[in-house]
């Protein structure tokens, strides 16, 4: 099956579970004069409630379902899409507010009944969900800690509200209808086996083990790896996984990072270089040989296996040249002679990461290498600043259009990337990104 027929598949399985709670309401048989604002109310609060379902789906880190278009893609829709079931929970009491205001009285959670406590539950458990996660950096938040109040906020959010359903009972009165939410509740319940138990256990059962901790420049380090007892995974270059050491594969906390060994030395020993910013990252460098680490992997579509070309530009920020190398360290394994051009941007002479291997990389690919410091030493003749459309048009080789592009760094560099190239004439369809700040 196509990449096309695969995501028009999940989008219309997507929308199929979206929209057949609106069969509760549609087809039901409600008590009468409640209106067109009431069902419409309702019909807000089931959409709503089967969107929050939807989102455990979104996060559950499904292969199959995430090739068609990245897992970045998922979780930024995971993101957006939040906000329109927020809405739609807070339209289903607000309407009926405006519609009756003695329902107002659902409020005084200590002398209300228990599906209208369970409403009011839901709703500001969404409301502290959300608000943590756009501001969680404001509030400084740690990523680990809110990772396990978001994973626990989300199932008390997603229960409260079907329960909630179940109790107010009015378009829930025959059996298919309850039935409906019956398949919701067990799908529900059996994504969250397979999140926190079933993956878990399989990443139990196939562990891999520190060989060695390598120093990078700009406060890099590569973390070295190899499976225990079974024989390791391949991997597209480019690619990466999310990962958890010396700690439970059962607990909720893990951090993707981006392989930056060739794919071509795959299975066995595998590489991931990471730059301390963060908790964890941080403390990299102290974890000892044979730690235990266990990884979920291979993920993302951001691979030169994926996407074909007649020549290949690379365009890095910071640490995200990694998966650009795992591409060039796999290219040159196979000892192509297509075309290639780096383009990295970095602080500092020194900051250069992987300066060494991109040199060695540089003897055994047809490779052009493109280095642009914003804090040049005096005796720098390349270029400087920041990488721009003019530094783009300097450097893009002949015939520019038909090349492949992978650019990765931080968010805003990729953003500004993406237009430079188009604005070289680069097809936007040649581009390809995949952005890490999902966490």
């Amino acid at each position: 099956m196509s990449v096309g027929l695969r995501a028009f598949f999940w989008i219309s399985l997507y929308l199929l579970v979206i929209v057949t709670p609106l069969a509760v309401v549609l087809l039901a048989d409600p008590p009468p004069g409640r209106g067109f604002v009431v069902d419409f109310s309702i019909a807000a609060g089931f959409v709503g409630l089967a969107l929050m379902g939807l989102e455990f789906a979104l996060c559950a880190r499904f292969k199959a379902a995430a090739a068609p278009f990245g897992m970045d893609a998922v979780v930024q829709f995971h993101r957006e899409i939040s906000y329109v079931a927020l809405a739609l929970i807070l339209a289903h009491p607000i309407l009926l507010f405006l519609n009756n205001s003695d329902t107002l009285k659902g409020l005084n959670v200590f002398d209300s009944p228990w599906r209208s406590r369970l409403s009011v539950i839901a709703t500001v458990g969404l409301l502290v969900l959300i608000a943590t996660s756009v501001w969680r950096q404001r509030l400084r938040i740690s990523y680990e800690t809110w990772q396990l109040w978001h994973s626990i906020l989300a199932v008390v959010i997603v229960a409260a509200a079907l329960l909630h359903a179940i109790l107010v009972g009015n378009y829930l009165n025959t059996d298919w209808k309850v039935g409906v939410w019956i398949v919701y509740s067990a799908a529900l319940v059996a994504l969250l086996a397979w999140v926190r138990l079933v993956a878990p256990f399989q990443r139990y059962r196939r562990p891999w083990t520190v060989v060695r901790v390598q120093p990078e420049p700009d406060s890099t380090w590569t973390l070295v790896v190899a499976p225990v007892g079974h024989p390791g995974f391949t991997f597209m270059p480019g690619q990466y996984a999310w990962i958890t050491v010396n700690r439970s594969p059962f607990t909720i906390t893990n951090h993707p990072f981006s392989f930056s060994s060739s794919a071509e030395r795959a299975p066995g020993e595998v590489s991931l270089s990471i730059k301390a910013r963060g908790d964890f990252t941080n403390t990299i460098k102290d974890i000892p040989p044979g730690s235990r680490v266990y990884m979920d992997g291979p993920h993302g579509v951001l691979s030169c296996d994926r996407y074909q070309g007649p020549g290949y530009v690379f365009i890095g920020g910071r640490v995200g040249v990694t998966p650009l190398l795992s591409m060039l360290r796999t290219l040159a394994d196979r000892k192509d002679r297509r075309p290639c051009s780096l383009i990295l941007a970095s602080a500092d002479i020194d900051s250069i990461a992987f300066r060494e291997d991109i040199e060695e990389l540089e003897r055994g690919l047809d490779l052009t290498v493109v280095h642009v410091l914003r804090h040049p030493p005096p005796d720098w003749t390349g270029e400087t600043g920041y990488v721009t459309a003019e530094t783009l048009e300097r450097h893009l080789p002949t015939g520019h259009s038909r090349y492949t592009y992978f650019v990765c760094g931080p968010a805003e560099f990729m953003n500004e990337m993406e237009r430079a190239l188009v604005a070289n004439g680069v097809p936007f369809e040649n581009v390809h990104t995949e952005r890490f700040d999902m966490v």
